[in-house]
């Protein structure tokens, strides 16, 4: 059984709402003729701890002001002695519009080495997920050097920030945030094609090192192309420029890295259906490195290839030409992309995981 409301209080379907300015105006003549919170709350129809909270917020003491700074309340300013506090209507409205529209702004962003730190990791790629991640890190005593990612990007795109124009150092550089669909692989016909799904069920988990996706990524105007490799467990991200996407230079792209690794470090690849992977039999028989293909229209079977393709394209954005690109200038971006803090690693980076794993 529903107990009644209190005494002096609104209904239950009552009890918050927001004040309105001629609710505000009833206040201020009520307060002004002596009456209590109760009966106010009454009067208006809210709680009376509502009205409380109006009051106490709203209102000011009189002699922090100087009677000739407002005429017409001449006879409640005087400063010579202590008054009860004012509430004027027109105030308070004004008061609560501005709280209103200050309300939800990342507030946190106010404090200038924050600003600076973020600022400075952002012109360098570094997502808002890893600066978050790695302020603890670098600042473990310093509470006010935190920042999570939502108020992160809230900041980046709230109309404040706009001059600053930060949004470009994000991955997607989106002038507003959007949901984007990832790409689609293209099916082809494969000989001695091996499915995704006759994998090992140890490559699913990550928990055993060796286990590389891989993909393409292809210059503008039909200038080649980069062979691109993740190893599954460290997120250790790898790119062989080409001179053109073909089955040929990607089988001896995949040789010239596998072979200088570690055996336990290459135990299996996984590719989309792309034709340039159409002598992934060969790879078996020179190495003993298997091929599994995800199925058609799948992408998301090799997610950590298709996330690290899209950092890469931040240095080399679709449009663009590689006749220009040396290996030299691939190697120094990708170099910097397993130098970033990942937040599945726990905040270590692939590069530190990947030597770690390596030589264990």
């Amino acid at each position: 059984m529903s107990r009644p409301p209190p005494k002096g209080c609104a209904s239950l379907s009552t009890l918050y709402r927001h004040l309105t300015l001629n609710d505000r105006i009833e206040i201020e003549k009520l307060h002004d003729h002596g009456h209590t919170h109760a009966e106010i709350a009454r009067r208006i129809g809210v709680h009376r701890s509502t009205i409380g909270r109006e009051i106490k917020k709203r209102s000011w003491q009189p002699e922090h002001d100087h009677a000739n700074l407002r005429p017409y309340l001449r006879n409640k300013l005087d400063t010579r002695h202590r008054r009860d506090r004012v509430y004027l209507a027109g105030q308070a409205q004004l008061h609560a519009n501005t709280r209103r529209a200050r309300s939800h702004q990342p507030y946190r962003m106010t404090h200038d080495p924050l600003v600076d730190w973020v600022i400075t990791h952002l012109g360098r790629g570094w997502t808002p997920e890893e600066i978050s991640g790695r302020l603890p890190i670098e600042h473990p005593t310093d509470h006010r050097m935190r920042v999570s990612p939502e108020t992160l990007y809230a900041w980046i795109y709230s109309p404040g920030q706009q001059h600053r124009q930060l949004h470009q150092y994000l991955a997607r550089g989106q002038k507003k945030r959007r949901r984007i669909k990832g790409r689609k692989v293209h099916t082809e016909r494969i000989k001695y094609r091996v499915s995704i799904h006759e994998r090992p069920a140890e490559v699913l988990t990550r928990e055993e090192f060796g286990h590389w996706e891989s993909d393409s990524v292809l210059g503008a105007h039909g200038t080649g192309g980069i062979h691109t490799m993740v190893e599954r467990t460290s997120r250790y991200y790898l790119g062989v420029k080409l001179s053109r996407v073909a089955a040929a230079p990607t089988l001896e792209a995949q040789l010239g890295v596998y072979r200088v690794l570690p055996a336990h470090a290459v135990k299996s690849v996984t590719a989309d259906n792309g034709s340039e992977f159409a002598h992934h039999y060969m790879l078996a028989d020179t190495i003993g490195v298997p091929t599994y293909f995800c199925d058609p229209y799948s992408a998301y079977q090799r997610g950590s290839n298709e996330h690290f393709n899209g950092r890469l394209r931040k240095y080399l954005p679709k449009g663009t030409t590689f006749e220009d690109l040396t290996q030299e200038e691939l190697d120094e971006y990708i170099g910097e992309i397993n130098d970033r803090p990942r937040k599945v690693l726990g905040w270590a980076t692939p590069a530190e995981v990947f030597q770690e794993l390596c030589s264990g």
